[in-house]
């Protein structure tokens, strides 16, 4: 598979390092708007090809692309890639709204094409290792995910500059960048909920710093709490009757054990890797080998946006795209 690569930013760097686990991938091309930042992104690590025409890259010889741009952009870019007969596979988060996802999968089943979200827990093998676990505790009654990491650019917006990961014009608020990861996993474990309350924390530029999201189901309760403004300590809990599984890291897990209700722990084993994205590129590589434009991950990413989307009605977090027809 010929990779291009769209977005030359730090998940981008991250993603080729996983693409080099994986045989099948070569990195042959990088778009970027401006042609020395292109150049610079492709001398560090040699990609043969630079073009600043969008256009000219979904033409070339390229047979997929991943799209690691500002989220507004996601859309627009992944329907022209589609288009072309490439396959795709986009950063989470992938749209502004579920409007817009529907819109990009259903663009990908029309070209015989694959549309896939970048959204890490969703390869990564401790989740599977969760579900194998998580009878040992139980009747489950409770889950809380969190995410909460004190954003390298907050420090900036103290000073007073408004970088773009806290500009909320171009559809970003914490919701989008980072508790996505809270929401997604937890629709995937569970499911969709039967009712949704959310909460935001807002910055003085309107941008949402922080939030917690309770979703209620038949006899648990769930929620998800993220931040950009400061750190967390805790780990994911999913609790039962008998005990609690802990999972420490909810993007890249790290370690898990279980905790019965008598005090015992119970190390799950389990071995993290260095860049967890090799999974979600191995799995891309195979569902675009096998030309499979529905797939189960579908349903995970139209999901987690209809909880977002609700969250995001709740605390007033409008975007421009959510008023385009």
């Amino acid at each position: 598979m010929k990779l291009g690569i769209v977005g030359s930013n730090f998940i981008s760097d991250r993603l080729i390092e996983a693409a080099h686990g994986v045989p099948e991938v070569e990195i042959s091309a990088v778009y970027s708007r401006k042609q020395e930042t292109g150049e610079a992104f492709a001398g560090k690590h040699g990609i043969p090809n630079v073009y600043t025409d969008y256009a000219e890259f979904l033409e070339s010889e390229i047979d997929a692309v991943y799209i690691a741009t500002p989220t507004y952009a996601h859309c627009g870019q992944s329907l022209e890639a589609l288009k072309n007969k490439k396959h795709v596979l986009c950063e989470k988060i992938m749209a502004v709204n579920e409007r817009e996802a529907a819109a990009m999968f259903d663009c990908a089943e029309e070209n015989g094409v694959v549309l896939l979200e970048a959204m890490r827990p969703d390869f990564d093998p401790a989740f599977d290792l969760i579900k194998e676990q998580l009878p040992k505790i139980g009747k489950l009654r409770r889950v809380t995910v969190e995410y909460c990491q004190y954003s390298s650019r907050y420090d900036k917006f103290r000073q007073g500059e408004v970088l773009n990961a806290f500009n909320p014009d171009l559809s970003n608020a914490a919701i989008m960048d980072i508790g996505v990861y809270c929401i997604h996993t937890l629709v995937r474990m569970l499911g969709m909920p039967q009712e949704i309350k959310a909460f935001s924390t807002k910055l003085e530029n309107g941008f949402e710093g922080s939030g917690i999201v309770l979703m209620q189901y038949d006899d648990m309760m769930a929620e998800a709490v993220y931040s950009k403004i400061t750190d967390s300590v805790n780990p994911g809990i999913f609790q039962g009757e008998e005990g609690s599984l802990l999972i420490y890291g909810i993007s890249m897990p790290q370690s898990m054990e279980i905790v019965y209700r008598d005090g015992r722990r119970e190390p799950i084993p389990y071995t993290p890797v260095s860049n967890n994205m090799v999974f979600e590129v191995r799995e891309f590589v195979r569902l675009a080998g096998e030309k499979c434009s529905q797939h189960s991950y579908q349903k995970y990413s139209m999901d987690t946006l209809r909880v977002v989307d609700e969250a995001r009605r709740q605390n007033g977090i409008v975007f421009q795209a959510d008023s385009v027809l």
